[in-house]
């Protein structure tokens, strides 16, 4: 039943056409039986052919088949051809000219063209032997069928309307969610790009500092130019990654003045940081497992970014009287990160619309850093209540 419907909406003309053709059929038929009235055979059936055309082009021309059925009805008033199955054509082309949005003059023709046609047949073919009333009566009986054909008609193009409105806004929506999307990744990368702006250029700094002390101590202390030079190692190749991670970020439009340049707090900072959240009314629980040691400082401002954003999302999203709780995890190739809250679990949508700057975005800005290190994000609502944020960051980079 699908095929054959899917063929319908394929091929509207070719279906137009066979209807045109079994109407036309039915008027040869109606004249071969002898009841096509005082009119002449040839004029019942060219106008039948003419009524017939007007179905198989309802959809393609609709104007002109309006006009062309206005014209073979005045053409039976003329020639005395009667009213027969061939006038069904005149509530087809009235519905298609009212579902029709193009032409507005049209629809109202094809209405006052209906509401017409039944007086006039009346006129030129009363019933024998009938009263005033019963003339009136169907009169009204005849024009039933075109109006609610007109109406029928207006009420698809008011549909459709409706319809194509819906999905012109659904469209325009979905491509404001696109573009506020975009712009919130922009903006995340342009920070990113500050903050390891300060990372690479501290490394750079340390560099130099040991290079002049090794050139300083190398003829008199030759141990402690060996130790700078480790040092210089270690700490270039640090740079070295993070100016690899720095060059992914996009920093097209990216204002000078919008902020300065300042020292980026670690892991160290995090459980400042809790103190913080806490001396602001939320109580969160704190621990630390594994062995503490120095970690990659993108990674280190990565892993304080995601609990700060966590925590920030919990006091606004999770309600009155929730706690939290902050877990730190060193394992041998990474760090692992898991922020949860008892209370009444954000979704998705809601929970993206939190921000450490409280314009938006908070975990297309964690997938953003995360990414940045090679690191995985989890993030979603707890099955018993609250919300949940694990990210694993690897000690080097990917």
């Amino acid at each position: 039943m699908q095929r054959v419907y899917d063929f319908i909406r394929r091929h509207p003309t070719g279906v137009d056409t066979f209807w045109g053709v079994v109407l036309f059929g039915f008027t040869m038929l109606w004249v071969a039986t002898g009841t096509g009235g005082t009119g002449p055979a040839w004029a019942a059936l060219l106008l039948g052919a003419a009524l017939s055309l007007v179905v198989a082009m309802r959809r393609r021309r609709p104007e002109q088949m309006l006009v062309l059925g206005a014209v073979a009805g005045i053409g039976q008033l003329v020639l005395d051809v009667p009213i027969n199955t061939a006038d069904f054509a005149m509530l087809v082309i009235i519905y298609t000219v009212a579902a029709h949005d193009r032409s507005r003059w049209a629809s109202r023709l094809a209405l006052a063209g209906g509401l017409v046609a039944s007086p006039l047949a009346q006129l030129r073919w009363p019933p024998p032997e009938a009263t005033t009333t019963q003339n009136v009566f169907l009169v009204i009986f005849l024009a039933v069928p075109f109006a609610l054909a007109w109406v029928l008609g207006d009420s698809i193009r008011t549909r459709r309307a409706y319809f194509a409105q819906l999905e012109e806004r659904a469209t325009r929506l979905e491509r404001e969610r696109e573009a506020q999307a975009k712009v919130a990744v922009a903006a995340e990368r342009a920070r990113i790009a500050r903050e390891l702006h300060d990372v690479v250029a501290h490394n750079v700094s340390v560099m130099v500092v040991q290079a002049d002390g090794a050139a300083y101590v190398l003829d008199a202390a030759p141990d402690q130019a060996k130790q700078a030079l480790d040092t210089i190692s270690t700490t270039g190749r640090q740079a070295l990654a993070e100016m690899r991670r720095l060059l992914g970020v996009l920093r097209t439009g990216d204002d000078p003045e919008s902020g300065e340049y300042v020292p980026q707090p670690d892991v160290q900072q995090i459980e400042d940081l809790v103190e913080q959240v806490r001396r602001a009314g939320l109580t969160v629980d704190f621990k630390i497992e594994g062995t503490p040691r120095p970690l990659p400082s993108g990674v280190e401002l990565t892993a304080y970014r995601i609990v700060q954003e966590a925590l920030t999302n919990t006091r606004k999203h999770a309600g009155p009287e929730v706690g939290a709780s902050v877990r730190l995890v060193y394992f041998d190739d990474g760090l692992g990160l898991l922020v949860e809250d008892d209370g009444r679990g954000s979704s998705h949508e809601l929970y993206e619309d939190g921000g450490v700057d409280g314009q938006g975005h908070g975990l297309i800005g964690m997938r953003e850093r995360i990414g940045m290190v090679g690191g995985t994000l989890d993030a979603g609502p707890r099955p018993g209540g609250g919300f949940r944020i694990s990210a694993l960051l690897p000690m080097k980079a990917s």
